[in-house]
């Protein structure tokens, strides 16, 4: 009889960190001024939108924020890896052993087997969920950052509101202003890699009154 089977070896030693690959919807959730749209002096026509999820993502602290997620994420799937090495190791010198061992020798190896196991799964969920809190946090300074210029932007234009791309069925790709918005970012921040505040002085003037 085998203790352990080849194919849990196969998904025990599958076990990998991910990033997310696109902005999750608590992050923007977390974002007080991320609903529909970014309101400012209103009139009877006239928005445009912003995708901010290539926003956060192609902004220069964006960019070297991910290559920081991407170093933390290598450094702790080295360290998981090497968990699941000396794991497989293991197996592989009790599966060799089986047939020399006693009853209560293998029913000892087979509990030092699970609780390894055990530990080995509950260190990939830790590290999983350290790396998505960063992500997030990360995510969540860039947002609050982008917000301040968003309204901004608002304040100094003539749009009805501003409003995000995910909240639009369609619309003309001339009012997509995600470019100038990367733009005007990266010059207020100074464009590096340490996510500087960007501060905004707000010139929003007070709306118009219907007659």
């Amino acid at each position: 009889m085998r203790l352990f089977s080849r194919s849990s070896l196969s998904s025990l030693v599958s076990l990998s960190l991910s990033l997310s690959p696109s902005l999750p919807r608590l992050a923007l959730a977390a974002a007080p001024w991320a609903l529909v749209g970014v309101a400012v002096e209103a009139r009877a026509e006239g928005f445009v939108y912003v995708d901010l999820q290539r926003a956060v993502f192609e902004v220069k602290d964006g960019k070297a924020a991910k290559g920081r997620l991407e170093a933390m994420k290598a450094d702790r799937q080295k360290a998981l890896d090497a968990k699941q090495e000396e794991l497989k190791r293991l197996q592989e010198s009790f599966e060799k052993q089986m047939e020399l061992l006693a009853p209560d020798v293998k029913e000892k190896k087979a509990e030092e087997f699970r609780t390894k196991l055990g530990e080995l799964q509950q260190t990939y969920a830790k590290l999983q969920r350290e790396l998505a809190e960063e992500e997030m946090k990360i995510q969540q300074e860039i947002l609050g950052r982008m917000g301040e210029l968003l309204e901004k932007m608002g304040a100094e234009s003539d749009y009805s509101m501003i409003v995000r791309k995910d909240a639009l069925l369609w619309a003309p790709a001339h009012l997509d202003i995600t470019n100038e918005v990367i733009r005007r970012y990266d010059a207020l921040s100074g464009g590096g890699a340490g996510g500087a505040p960007v501060k905004v002085e707000s010139k929003k003037q007070p709306a118009k009154k219907g007659k």
